[in-house]
Protein backbone atom coordinates (compact mmCIF):
# COMPACT_ATOMS: atom_id res chain seq x y z
CA UNK A 1 0.00 0.00 0.00
CA UNK A 2 1.04 3.62 -0.47
CA UNK A 3 1.36 5.38 2.88
CA UNK A 4 2.15 8.99 3.76
CA UNK A 5 3.34 9.79 7.27
CA UNK A 6 2.78 13.46 8.12
CA UNK A 7 5.35 14.38 10.74
CA UNK A 8 8.87 12.99 10.73
CA UNK A 9 9.37 13.25 14.46
CA UNK A 10 9.82 10.32 16.81
CA UNK A 11 6.50 8.54 16.20
CA UNK A 12 6.18 9.41 12.53
CA UNK A 13 9.73 8.44 11.58
CA UNK A 14 9.80 5.16 13.49
CA UNK A 15 6.33 4.16 12.27
CA UNK A 16 7.02 5.14 8.67
CA UNK A 17 10.32 3.28 8.55
CA UNK A 18 8.79 0.15 10.05
CA UNK A 19 5.86 0.23 7.59
CA UNK A 20 8.40 0.48 4.77
CA UNK A 21 10.25 -2.48 6.23
CA UNK A 22 6.97 -4.44 6.02
CA UNK A 23 6.94 -3.82 2.27
CA UNK A 24 4.69 -0.76 1.99
CA UNK A 25 5.70 2.28 -0.06
CA UNK A 26 6.11 5.07 2.49
CA UNK A 27 6.63 8.82 2.19
CA UNK A 28 7.66 10.63 5.39
CA UNK A 29 6.62 14.26 5.14
CA UNK A 30 7.64 17.19 7.29
CA UNK A 31 7.57 20.98 6.91
CA UNK A 32 11.05 21.26 8.40
CA UNK A 33 13.19 21.45 5.26
CA UNK A 34 16.40 21.02 7.23
CA UNK A 35 15.14 17.81 8.83
CA UNK A 36 13.99 16.37 5.50
CA UNK A 37 17.27 17.26 3.80
CA UNK A 38 19.21 15.65 6.65
CA UNK A 39 17.11 12.48 6.39
CA UNK A 40 17.78 12.33 2.67
CA UNK A 41 21.48 12.42 3.54
CA UNK A 42 21.05 9.59 6.04
CA UNK A 43 21.27 11.81 9.13
CA UNK A 44 18.76 10.73 11.78
CA UNK A 45 17.41 13.59 13.96
CA UNK A 46 16.73 11.35 16.98
CA UNK A 47 18.64 8.62 18.77
CA UNK A 48 16.85 5.28 18.60
CA UNK A 49 18.87 2.05 18.50
CA UNK A 50 18.79 0.44 15.04
CA UNK A 51 16.82 3.22 13.35
CA UNK A 52 19.70 4.48 11.21
CA UNK A 53 20.28 1.07 9.65
CA UNK A 54 16.57 0.56 9.02
CA UNK A 55 16.29 3.95 7.31
CA UNK A 56 19.29 3.25 5.11
CA UNK A 57 18.11 -0.18 3.99
CA UNK A 58 14.58 0.95 3.13
CA UNK A 59 15.75 4.06 1.29
CA UNK A 60 18.09 1.81 -0.71
CA UNK A 61 15.20 -0.53 -1.52
CA UNK A 62 13.11 2.39 -2.84
CA UNK A 63 10.28 1.82 -0.35
CA UNK A 64 11.05 4.87 1.82
CA UNK A 65 11.40 8.50 0.81
CA UNK A 66 11.28 11.94 2.43
CA UNK A 67 9.61 15.13 1.23
CA UNK A 68 8.16 18.52 2.13
CA UNK A 69 5.67 18.38 -0.78
CA UNK A 70 2.35 17.57 0.85
CA UNK A 71 0.27 17.91 -2.31
CA UNK A 72 1.96 15.13 -4.27
CA UNK A 73 2.42 12.89 -1.22
CA UNK A 74 -1.27 13.03 -0.28
CA UNK A 75 -2.50 12.58 -3.85
CA UNK A 76 -0.54 9.35 -4.24
CA UNK A 77 -1.57 7.77 -0.92
CA UNK A 78 -4.05 5.10 0.09
CA UNK A 79 -3.48 5.84 3.77
CA UNK A 80 -2.33 9.08 5.43
CA UNK A 81 -1.10 9.01 9.01
CA UNK A 82 -1.11 12.21 11.07
CA UNK A 83 1.86 11.93 13.44
CA UNK A 84 2.49 15.53 14.44
CA UNK A 85 3.18 16.81 17.95
CA UNK A 86 0.47 17.35 20.55
CA UNK A 87 2.37 19.13 23.33
CA UNK A 88 0.74 20.45 26.47
CA UNK A 89 -0.87 23.79 25.74
CA UNK A 90 0.63 26.67 27.63
CA UNK A 91 -1.54 27.99 30.40
CA UNK A 92 -4.05 25.19 30.88
CA UNK A 93 -2.35 21.83 30.24
CA UNK A 94 -4.75 20.69 27.52
CA UNK A 95 -3.23 18.96 24.50
CA UNK A 96 -2.37 21.47 21.78
CA UNK A 97 -4.14 20.13 18.68
CA UNK A 98 -3.29 22.99 16.35
CA UNK A 99 -0.79 20.89 14.38
CA UNK A 100 -3.29 18.05 13.98
CA UNK A 101 -6.03 20.34 12.72
CA UNK A 102 -3.68 22.19 10.38
CA UNK A 103 -2.61 18.85 8.89
CA UNK A 104 -6.27 17.88 8.43
CA UNK A 105 -6.99 21.08 6.47
CA UNK A 106 -4.00 20.59 4.19
CA UNK A 107 -4.85 16.95 3.61
CA UNK A 108 -8.44 17.81 2.70
CA UNK A 109 -7.53 20.10 -0.19
CA UNK A 110 -5.31 17.48 -1.81
CA UNK A 111 -7.32 14.25 -1.50
CA UNK A 112 -7.95 12.15 -4.60
CA UNK A 113 -10.01 8.96 -4.49
CA UNK A 114 -10.91 6.99 -1.38
CA UNK A 115 -8.37 7.68 1.36
CA UNK A 116 -8.08 6.59 4.97
CA UNK A 117 -6.79 9.36 7.25
CA UNK A 118 -5.35 7.95 10.47
CA UNK A 119 -4.68 9.88 13.66
CA UNK A 120 -1.43 8.40 15.01
CA UNK A 121 -0.72 11.33 17.32
CA UNK A 122 -1.88 11.01 20.91
CA UNK A 123 -5.08 13.04 21.02
CA UNK A 124 -8.00 13.57 23.44
CA UNK A 125 -11.37 11.94 22.99
CA UNK A 126 -13.34 13.54 20.18
CA UNK A 127 -10.35 14.69 18.12
CA UNK A 128 -11.17 12.26 15.31
CA UNK A 129 -14.66 13.75 15.09
CA UNK A 130 -13.18 17.22 14.65
CA UNK A 131 -10.60 16.01 12.11
CA UNK A 132 -13.41 14.50 10.04
CA UNK A 133 -15.49 17.67 10.35
CA UNK A 134 -12.57 19.80 9.18
CA UNK A 135 -11.88 17.58 6.18
CA UNK A 136 -15.52 17.44 5.08
CA UNK A 137 -16.00 21.16 5.60
CA UNK A 138 -12.85 21.96 3.62
CA UNK A 139 -13.58 19.44 0.87
CA UNK A 140 -17.24 18.33 0.80
CA UNK A 141 -16.49 15.96 -2.10
CA UNK A 142 -13.79 14.05 -0.23
CA UNK A 143 -14.17 10.27 -0.15
CA UNK A 144 -12.51 9.74 3.20
CA UNK A 145 -12.58 7.67 6.36
CA UNK A 146 -11.02 9.05 9.54
CA UNK A 147 -9.54 6.42 11.85
CA UNK A 148 -7.80 6.42 15.25
CA UNK A 149 -4.68 4.26 15.61
CA UNK A 150 -2.71 5.20 18.75
CA UNK A 151 0.96 4.30 19.08
CA UNK A 152 2.42 2.37 22.01
CA UNK A 153 6.14 2.83 21.41
CA UNK A 154 8.74 2.96 24.17
CA UNK A 155 11.70 5.17 23.42
CA UNK A 156 14.81 3.03 23.25
CA UNK A 157 12.81 -0.02 22.17
CA UNK A 158 10.50 1.52 19.57
CA UNK A 159 11.37 -0.70 16.60
CA UNK A 160 10.85 -3.87 18.60
CA UNK A 161 7.59 -2.47 19.99
CA UNK A 162 6.31 -1.62 16.52
CA UNK A 163 7.21 -4.97 14.99
CA UNK A 164 6.14 -7.13 17.93
CA UNK A 165 3.30 -5.23 19.59
CA UNK A 166 1.12 -6.46 22.42
CA UNK A 167 -1.87 -5.20 20.42
CA UNK A 168 -2.86 -2.90 17.57
CA UNK A 169 -5.82 -0.67 18.36
CA UNK A 170 -7.90 0.74 15.50
CA UNK A 171 -10.86 3.03 16.14
CA UNK A 172 -13.48 3.31 13.38
CA UNK A 173 -16.36 5.69 12.85
CA UNK A 174 -19.21 3.24 13.17
CA UNK A 175 -18.89 -0.01 11.26
CA UNK A 176 -16.83 1.34 8.34
CA UNK A 177 -15.95 -1.81 6.41
CA UNK A 178 -13.79 -0.04 3.82
CA UNK A 179 -11.62 1.51 6.51
CA UNK A 180 -11.48 -1.78 8.39
CA UNK A 181 -10.25 -3.60 5.29
CA UNK A 182 -7.60 -0.98 4.58
CA UNK A 183 -6.25 -0.99 8.14
CA UNK A 184 -6.22 -4.79 8.17
CA UNK A 185 -4.08 -4.71 5.04
CA UNK A 186 -1.76 -2.06 6.51
CA UNK A 187 -1.07 -4.26 9.53
CA UNK A 188 -1.31 -7.60 7.71
CA UNK A 189 2.35 -8.54 8.37
CA UNK A 190 1.76 -8.20 12.11
CA UNK A 191 -1.66 -9.80 12.06
CA UNK A 192 -0.16 -12.89 10.41
CA UNK A 193 2.21 -13.10 13.38
CA UNK A 194 -0.79 -13.22 15.71
CA UNK A 195 -0.52 -9.67 17.06
CA UNK A 196 -4.08 -8.87 18.22
CA UNK A 197 -5.80 -6.36 15.95
CA UNK A 198 -8.43 -4.72 18.16
CA UNK A 199 -11.17 -2.81 16.35
CA UNK A 200 -13.29 -0.46 18.41
CA UNK A 201 -15.03 2.89 18.11
CA UNK A 202 -12.93 5.96 17.36
CA UNK A 203 -13.57 7.62 20.71
CA UNK A 204 -12.80 4.42 22.59
CA UNK A 205 -9.52 4.07 20.73
CA UNK A 206 -8.53 7.63 21.63
CA UNK A 207 -9.24 6.99 25.31
CA UNK A 208 -7.36 3.67 25.35
CA UNK A 209 -4.05 5.45 24.75
CA UNK A 210 -4.56 7.92 27.59
CA UNK A 211 -5.93 5.29 29.96
CA UNK A 212 -2.96 3.01 29.32
CA UNK A 213 -0.35 5.69 29.92
CA UNK A 214 -2.15 6.99 33.00
CA UNK A 215 -2.30 3.50 34.51
CA UNK A 216 1.43 2.93 33.95
CA UNK A 217 2.22 6.35 35.41
CA UNK A 218 0.16 5.47 38.49
CA UNK A 219 2.03 2.16 38.80
CA UNK A 220 5.40 3.95 38.76
CA UNK A 221 4.17 6.51 41.27
CA UNK A 222 2.78 3.80 43.54
CA UNK A 223 6.11 1.97 43.81
CA UNK A 224 7.90 5.27 44.38
CA UNK A 225 5.63 5.98 47.34
CA UNK A 226 6.23 2.45 48.61
CA UNK A 227 9.96 3.20 48.35
CA UNK A 228 9.53 6.23 50.61
CA UNK A 229 7.65 4.09 53.12
CA UNK A 230 10.32 1.39 52.94
CA UNK A 231 12.95 3.92 53.94
CA UNK A 232 10.90 4.88 56.99
CA UNK A 233 10.16 1.34 58.19
CA UNK A 234 13.40 -0.40 57.19
CA UNK A 235 12.00 -2.53 54.35
CA UNK A 236 13.45 -3.12 50.85
CA UNK A 237 11.40 -1.78 47.95
CA UNK A 238 13.04 -4.12 45.46
CA UNK A 239 11.80 -7.11 47.43
CA UNK A 240 8.39 -5.47 47.78
CA UNK A 241 8.25 -4.93 44.02
CA UNK A 242 9.24 -8.53 43.34
CA UNK A 243 6.78 -9.83 45.92
CA UNK A 244 3.82 -8.03 44.40
CA UNK A 245 5.03 -8.25 40.79
CA UNK A 246 4.94 -12.05 40.85
CA UNK A 247 1.20 -11.76 41.32
CA UNK A 248 -0.20 -12.29 37.83
CA UNK A 249 -2.87 -9.68 38.46
CA UNK A 250 -0.19 -7.02 39.00
CA UNK A 251 2.88 -8.00 36.95
CA UNK A 252 6.49 -6.92 37.36
CA UNK A 253 6.79 -4.19 34.74
CA UNK A 254 6.88 -0.51 35.77
CA UNK A 255 7.61 -1.43 39.38
CA UNK A 256 11.15 -0.03 39.54
CA UNK A 257 11.47 2.71 42.14
CA UNK A 258 13.29 5.82 40.98
CA UNK A 259 13.28 9.61 40.75
CA UNK A 260 9.94 9.86 38.93
CA UNK A 261 8.71 9.47 35.38
CA UNK A 262 9.46 11.86 32.51
CA UNK A 263 9.64 11.80 28.74
CA UNK A 264 7.39 12.79 25.89
CA UNK A 265 4.32 10.76 26.88
CA UNK A 266 3.50 10.22 30.54
CA UNK A 267 3.73 13.83 31.76
CA UNK A 268 1.69 15.42 28.98
CA UNK A 269 -0.75 12.51 28.56
CA UNK A 270 -1.66 12.28 32.24
CA UNK A 271 -2.19 16.04 32.33
CA UNK A 272 -4.29 15.99 29.15
CA UNK A 273 -6.44 13.17 30.55
CA UNK A 274 -7.00 15.17 33.74
CA UNK A 275 -8.09 18.21 31.73
CA UNK A 276 -10.39 16.18 29.47
CA UNK A 277 -12.02 14.51 32.48
CA UNK A 278 -12.57 17.89 34.12
CA UNK A 279 -14.18 19.24 30.95
CA UNK A 280 -16.64 16.35 31.02
CA UNK A 281 -17.27 16.80 34.76
CA UNK A 282 -15.87 13.33 35.48
CA UNK A 283 -12.62 13.98 37.36
CA UNK A 284 -9.94 11.27 37.50
CA UNK A 285 -8.64 11.97 40.98
CA UNK A 286 -6.14 9.10 41.05
CA UNK A 287 -4.48 10.55 37.96
CA UNK A 288 -4.60 14.08 39.37
CA UNK A 289 -2.78 12.87 42.47
CA UNK A 290 -0.28 10.92 40.38
CA UNK A 291 0.64 14.06 38.44
CA UNK A 292 1.15 16.07 41.64
CA UNK A 293 3.19 13.38 43.39
CA UNK A 294 5.47 12.89 40.40
CA UNK A 295 6.10 16.61 39.99
CA UNK A 296 7.03 16.94 43.66
CA UNK A 297 9.22 13.84 43.66
CA UNK A 298 11.80 15.19 41.23
CA UNK A 299 12.86 18.07 43.46
CA UNK A 300 12.61 15.75 46.46
CA UNK A 301 15.32 13.64 44.82
CA UNK A 302 17.53 16.71 44.67
CA UNK A 303 16.96 17.19 48.41
CA UNK A 304 17.82 13.53 48.95
CA UNK A 305 21.21 14.13 47.34
CA UNK A 306 21.76 17.16 49.56
CA UNK A 307 20.88 15.16 52.69
CA UNK A 308 23.21 12.31 51.66
CA UNK A 309 26.02 14.87 51.28
CA UNK A 310 25.55 16.06 54.86
CA UNK A 311 22.92 18.71 54.30
CA UNK A 312 25.11 21.37 52.69
CA UNK A 313 26.43 21.33 49.12
CA UNK A 314 27.08 25.06 48.70
CA UNK A 315 30.29 25.50 46.74
CA UNK A 316 30.72 21.73 46.41
CA UNK A 317 30.84 19.74 43.19
CA UNK A 318 28.13 17.19 42.44
CA UNK A 319 28.51 14.89 39.43
CA UNK A 320 25.31 13.69 37.77
CA UNK A 321 25.42 10.56 35.61
CA UNK A 322 22.50 10.31 33.19
CA UNK A 323 20.46 13.26 32.03
CA UNK A 324 17.84 11.76 29.69
CA UNK A 325 14.56 10.57 31.17
CA UNK A 326 15.50 6.95 30.41
CA UNK A 327 18.41 5.10 28.77
CA UNK A 328 18.77 4.46 25.02
CA UNK A 329 17.31 7.81 24.01
CA UNK A 330 18.46 11.41 23.72
CA UNK A 331 15.08 12.71 24.94
CA UNK A 332 15.33 15.23 27.77
CA UNK A 333 11.64 16.16 27.92
CA UNK A 334 10.49 16.32 31.56
CA UNK A 335 13.54 14.33 32.64
CA UNK A 336 13.92 14.08 36.43
CA UNK A 337 17.51 15.24 35.94
CA UNK A 338 16.32 18.75 35.09
CA UNK A 339 14.60 19.32 38.46
CA UNK A 340 17.35 17.50 40.37
CA UNK A 341 20.09 19.67 38.87
CA UNK A 342 18.07 22.84 39.44
CA UNK A 343 17.46 21.90 43.08
CA UNK A 344 21.19 21.40 43.62
CA UNK A 345 22.04 24.64 41.86
CA UNK A 346 19.46 26.53 43.94
CA UNK A 347 21.47 25.78 47.08
CA UNK A 348 24.79 26.68 45.54
CA UNK A 349 26.18 23.38 44.29
CA UNK A 350 28.40 23.23 41.23
CA UNK A 351 26.89 20.53 39.03
CA UNK A 352 28.69 18.61 36.30
CA UNK A 353 26.71 16.23 34.10
CA UNK A 354 27.45 13.35 31.77
CA UNK A 355 25.14 11.43 29.45
CA UNK A 356 26.03 9.13 26.53
CA UNK A 357 23.46 10.70 24.17
CA UNK A 358 21.61 13.54 25.85
CA UNK A 359 24.17 16.32 26.30
CA UNK A 360 23.17 18.32 23.23
CA UNK A 361 19.52 18.42 24.29
CA UNK A 362 20.46 19.00 27.93
CA UNK A 363 22.34 22.17 27.00
CA UNK A 364 19.04 23.61 25.71
CA UNK A 365 17.17 22.94 28.94
CA UNK A 366 19.64 23.27 31.82
CA UNK A 367 21.56 26.47 32.43
CA UNK A 368 24.77 26.77 34.38
CA UNK A 369 25.84 23.14 34.28
CA UNK A 370 29.20 21.91 33.02
CA UNK A 371 29.49 18.73 30.97
CA UNK A 372 32.01 15.92 31.17
CA UNK A 373 33.35 13.46 28.59
CA UNK A 374 32.82 10.31 30.67
CA UNK A 375 31.83 9.25 34.21
CA UNK A 376 35.35 9.58 35.58
CA UNK A 377 35.82 13.04 34.09
CA UNK A 378 32.54 14.04 35.74
CA UNK A 379 33.60 12.56 39.10
CA UNK A 380 36.96 14.35 39.27
CA UNK A 381 37.13 16.32 42.57
CA UNK A 382 33.40 15.72 43.17
CA UNK A 383 31.87 15.52 46.63
CA UNK A 384 29.02 13.32 45.41
CA UNK A 385 28.27 11.13 42.40
CA UNK A 386 24.58 10.74 41.51
CA UNK A 387 23.12 8.13 39.13
CA UNK A 388 19.91 9.54 37.66
CA UNK A 389 19.52 7.46 34.47
CA UNK A 390 20.41 3.77 34.33
CA UNK A 391 22.52 3.66 31.16
CA UNK A 392 24.29 0.32 30.82
CA UNK A 393 27.73 1.91 30.99
CA UNK A 394 26.97 2.99 34.57
CA UNK A 395 26.31 -0.57 35.73
CA UNK A 396 29.97 -1.59 36.03
CA UNK A 397 31.78 1.52 37.25
CA UNK A 398 35.38 1.16 38.46
CA UNK A 399 34.97 2.26 42.07
CA UNK A 400 38.67 2.10 42.83
CA UNK A 401 39.26 4.56 40.00
CA UNK A 402 36.37 6.73 41.12
CA UNK A 403 37.65 6.89 44.68
CA UNK A 404 41.04 8.04 43.43
CA UNK A 405 39.56 10.97 41.51
CA UNK A 406 36.71 12.02 43.83
CA UNK A 407 37.13 14.47 46.68
CA UNK A 408 34.50 12.68 48.76
CA UNK A 409 33.57 9.06 47.93
CA UNK A 410 29.77 9.24 48.01
CA UNK A 411 27.40 7.51 45.57
CA UNK A 412 23.70 8.41 45.48
CA UNK A 413 22.07 5.70 43.39
CA UNK A 414 18.60 6.91 42.34
CA UNK A 415 18.03 3.82 40.16
CA UNK A 416 19.14 1.08 42.60
CA UNK A 417 21.54 -0.48 40.11
CA UNK A 418 24.10 -1.36 42.80
CA UNK A 419 24.06 -3.21 46.10
CA UNK A 420 25.27 -1.41 49.17
CA UNK A 421 27.98 -3.97 49.98
CA UNK A 422 29.62 -3.81 46.54
CA UNK A 423 29.94 -0.04 46.85
CA UNK A 424 30.88 0.37 50.50
CA UNK A 425 33.69 -2.20 50.32
CA UNK A 426 35.53 0.32 48.14
CA UNK A 427 35.29 2.93 50.88
CA UNK A 428 32.22 4.75 49.54
CA UNK A 429 29.24 6.05 51.40
CA UNK A 430 26.07 4.91 49.65
CA UNK A 431 22.46 6.03 49.41
CA UNK A 432 19.71 4.50 47.27
CA UNK A 433 15.91 4.47 46.84
CA UNK A 434 13.64 2.56 49.21
CA UNK A 435 16.33 0.37 50.74
CA UNK A 436 17.75 0.22 54.29
CA UNK A 437 21.06 1.98 53.55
Amino acid sequence: MKITMIGAGYVGLVSGVCFADFGHDVICLDKDEGKIEALKQGQIPIFEPGLDHLVASNVASGRLSFTTDLKSAVAESDVIFIAVGTPSRRGDGHADLSYVYAAAREIATNLTGFTVVVTKSTVPVGTGDEVERIIRETNPQADVAVVSNPEFLREGAAIEDFKRPDRIVVGLNGNDQRAREVMTEVYRPLYLNQSPLVFTTRRTSELIKYAGNAFLAMKITFINEMADLCEKVGADVQDVARGIGLDGRIGSKFLHAGPGYGGSCFPKDTLALVKTAQDYDSPVRLVETTVAINDNRKRAMGRKVIAAAGGDVRGRKVAVLGLTFKPNTDDMRDSPAIAIVQTLQDVGAKVVGYDPEGVENARKLIDGMDYANDPYDAAADADALVIVTEWNEFRALDFARLKNVMKTPLLVDLRNIYRKDEVTRHGFSYASIGRPD
